[in-house]
């Protein structure tokens, strides 16, 4: 069972690195807030593949999360 876990949570963290890594940044640096990029920082909504790429990382954040202290648990580490 702690193998399997082991496992699981290194495919879910190279899945995360993945994940974050295939997406578009949001910012465009220091000056996005006080220039013409204040509209994309505070009102724009991700549609399309940044949406799912969102929800995605979400998902296998928890995933990862809740495999890692399962793993913890079995492990008596904590």
């Amino acid at each position: 069972m702690i193998t399997a876990l082991e496992i699981i949570v290194v495919i879910l963290a190279l899945l995360i690195i993945g994940v974050v890594v295939a997406q578009k940044s949001k910012t465009q640096g220091m000056g996005a807030g006080f220039g013409g990029g204040a509209e994309d920082l505070f009102g724009s909504r991700a549609r399309g593949m940044d949406a799912l790429l969102s929800k995605l990382t979400i998902v296998l954040s928890i995933a990862f999360a809740i495999c890692t202290l399962l793993l913890g648990r079995l492990m008596h580490t904590f």
